[in-house]
């Protein structure tokens, strides 16, 4: 939608991919709308080819739509909302809005979203767990009547069931057009063109949400009083906390000594009366205040504490959060109950003074030349005191960095490095349990003397990234000479124990392959494309994905493989990784994250075969996975492969042999051919359908003047074969 020329996004294919000037949109003749960047890689698609599209049309209320012969509609971008709703646009159960960086970057950071639910309408900012700021129950006492989706029509915001609708929101009446936009400030505004322009004409959450509870209206730890933003109060002579920019007040404030678990006999509770939160769901009830605060003391993650209590009760409830947003001033003379803000706070320990150095002059050339070695161990000592003093002080003045742990603690956590779990890149991985009982994978990095500010940065960029399948880094230790890094805990190991080294116990059915399949798929979307940076793995194979206790399937090893700019395609790298799951483009330099789709279809094939994608046990011309895996489709036989150890397995043959298809989709020696992991979660979901024609030469490229064809085949897989793992490589 366009204001004088200014366009009004209400709906994007690409979000996080964004394609450079010159790049191409096609409809083509098999029906599938394609949109290709400017060296022709594949960022976007309908995934409609063989679905008998016969044309394209963009509506006057914004939606564009695919349509066939019949003039019946196949795709339509309706279906798939962004960040906003056009009239006659709905939102269903599952689905959410995802608000946008800012009004001129259209990318989304999974902060703040507003989801439709089975029985309510919700607006939250997506931590663990989600911090709600805006419900609105749908509740209708009639049996039977289940929730659809919402819609946005001219005068209300409409929920509709099976059965029935009523409004939920009113909106003021359109002139001509409206559409309702989730801002990246948490406000939901309808918008209408009038007057030849678009004017804001409701804020749909005013009446339910005050101006100061939004969770970013002050930034992180910013308070918010009468639209006014301004920093916790300092206590006494200390100043905890300062603004990020004080020409901006709401951009929040940063801790001046950020929060160390390793340090937490140093840490206290600021204690901020009259202060309250947007979001308190109760964590503990029918507690006292202290009781309230030795529980967020004993919790390395929690960073504040609110406690709401009746006049004239000492026992209330309290709400102790991970993450803290914008906080706000209230009067307790016009609420019903009374509330307490306590923010964990890290004080600063007491430094020892500096050593006066002393230096004795002698007469004698030999006291004078033992003088002058003294005076250089001195000075060496106090350079390396100064030096190890830097680095501390760099930690402390980068701000949000995931938990930081004393080295002392963590031999305590891991009972002296006493139960080793294995070995990953760059040290081992030992077992560790927190005071509060929860068990982490603790690794040991070898080989790092002094901290490197590119490490801090990293561990800074993947202390930020949360999501389900992607294995948690829950804190670090950089003391000294020594780096570890502290994850969450995998009690089912690695996914090669269980589809390689197989016993009665061991089997997974077709079910548990199949979750663990759309997974991994899941996690290596969210750091594809749902990441700030970009972010290619390099390294996807079974020993890297992990299983929690209900067989929920995590990626590992992610942390240093490649972080690279949203606009950026391709980047040179170094060849690295594990032979057998290399794409066929490593020799080109020209890498993308179908590298990474590449290795996905390999271990795809292991999970349905239940093999290595190597195995000397078998004949030679059964050796190489991909070689067996290509003869078997030419001979129409692909059942001869699926795992025999299973007889889940075989009584699903044909779901397994559509896998094994997905997985040559992946494998297409051409990176250009190959699905972006969004495109094979939607067919795993049954949303599209694999492609036709796939090419089983798996080795085969694109010509390219000087750049030699590679065969994965021909590598050959040894002990000594050197491999290039990442450093904050996760728990193995």
């Amino acid at each position: 939608m366009y204001n004088y020329g200014i366009p009004q996004v209400v709906w994007s294919a690409n979000q996080n991919n964004p394609v450079k000037i010159r790049a191409t949109l096609d409809l083509t003749s098999k029906g599938d709308l394609v949109l290709k960047d400017v060296d022709g890689t594949v960022a976007w698609s309908t995934n409609t080819s063989g679905k008998s599209v016969v044309g394209l049309n963009l509506t006057d209320l914004g939606n564009l739509m695919l349509f066939d012969k019949d003039h019946a509609t196949v795709w339509q971008s309706f279906d798939e909302p962004t960040d906003s709703l056009v009239l006659g646009q709905k939102l269903r159960v599952g689905q959410r809005l995802t608000a946008s960086v800012s009004e001129t970057n259209w990318t989304v950071d999974d902060m703040i979203t507003l989801s439709m639910n089975d029985d309510d309408l919700s607006a939250q900012v997506e931590t663990n767990p989600p911090q709600i700021y805006f419900q609105h129950r749908l509740s209708i006492p009639i049996a039977g009547i289940k929730f659809s989706y919402i819609e946005l029509e001219n005068g209300s915001l409409s929920w509709f069931s099976n059965s029935t609708n009523g409004s939920l929101i009113s909106v003021p009446l359109g002139s001509s057009i409206q559409y309702m936009k989730l801002g990246s400030d948490g406000h939901l505004r309808v918008f209408d063109f009038i007057s030849y322009q678009w004017q804001e004409v409701a804020d749909l959450l005013k009446g339910y949400v005050r101006d100061c509870a939004y969770p970013t209206v002050c930034g992180r730890y910013g308070i918010c009083s009468d639209g006014q933003c301004s920093c916790p109060s300092s206590s006494g002579k200390t100043s905890y906390f300062q603004q990020v920019d004080v020409r901006h007040p709401s951009l929040g404030c940063f801790e001046n000594v950020p929060l160390s678990c390793g340090a937490s006999q140093q840490q206290s509770l600021l204690e901020l009366r009259n202060i309250s939160y947007f979001s308190i769901d109760p964590d503990l009830k029918n507690i006292d205040a202290s009781s309230c605060k030795e529980a967020c003391a004993k919790n390395c993650f929690c960073k504040a504490v609110f406690f709401q209590y009746y006049p004239n009760y000492i026992i209330g409830s309290c709400y102790l959060p991970t993450q803290v947003f914008s906080l706000m001033s209230v009067n307790e003379k016009a609420l019903p109950h009374n509330t307490i803000a306590y923010l964990k706070v890290q004080n600063v320990a007491n430094e020892a003074t500096s050593k006066r150095l002393s230096v004795i002059l002698g007469s004698s050339l030999g006291a004078f030349f033992a003088m002058m070695i003294f005076i250089v161990a001195i000075v060496l000592f106090v350079q390396k005191r100064y030096d190890n003093q830097a680095e501390e002080d760099y930690l402390d003045q980068v701000p949000g960095m995931p938990n930081r742990f004393a080295y002392d603690d963590l031999k305590t956590i891991t009972g002296e490095f006493g139960k080793k779990l294995g070995e990953g890149g760059f040290g081992s991985v030992f077992e560790g349990t927190l005071s509060d009982g929860t068990k982490v994978a603790v690794k040991r990095l070898d080989g790092f003397g002094q901290v490197k500010k590119s490490f801090l940065a990293e561990v800074e960029t993947i202390g930020s990234i949360h999501h389900v399948n992607l294995v948690r880094l829950m804190g670090f230790c950089a003391e000294k000479s020594h780096r570890l890094l502290i994850y969450e805990y995998m009690s089912n190991g690695s996914l090669d124990r269980w589809i390689f080294h197989k016993s009665s116990e061991r089997i997974l059915d077709w079910q548990q392959r199949k979750k663990i399949i759309l997974d991994i798929a899941k996690g290596l979307n969210y750091l594809h494309e749902d990441c700030r940076q970009k972010i290619i793995h390099l390294d996807i194979k079974p020993q890297n994905i992990l299983l929690d206790e209900n067989f929920n399937a995590k990626v590992a090893d992610f942390g240093l493989s490649k972080l690279i700019d949203k606009d950026q395609s391709q980047v040179v790298t170094t060849m690295r990784g594990t032979p057998g799951y290399l794409a066929p483009e490593w020799l080109s330099a020209a890498i993308t994250e179908k590298v990474d789709v590449y290795s996905f279809g390999v271990v795809i094939l292991e999970i349905v075969c239940g093999r290595k994608i190597f195995d000397r046990s078998l004949d030679q011309e059964d050796m190489h996975l991909l070689s067996l895996f290509k003869r078997k489709a030419e001979e129409e036989q692909l059942l001869d492969i699926v795992d025999k150890s299973s007889d889940d397995m075989q009584l699903n043959g044909p779901h397994a042999v559509k896998m094994m298809r997905i997985a040559a989709w992946c494998l297409q020696g051409d990176y250009i051919k190959r699905p972006s992991i969004s495109m094979i979660i939607k067919e795993l979901e049954g949303i599209m359908k694999v492609q036709e024609g796939l090419d089983y030469d798996f080795s085969a490229q694109p010509s390219t003047s000087g750049v030699a064809r590679f065969d994965p085949m021909d590598i050959e897989f040894s002990a000594s074969t050197a491999l290039l793992p990442s450093i904050l490589s996760g728990p193995r």
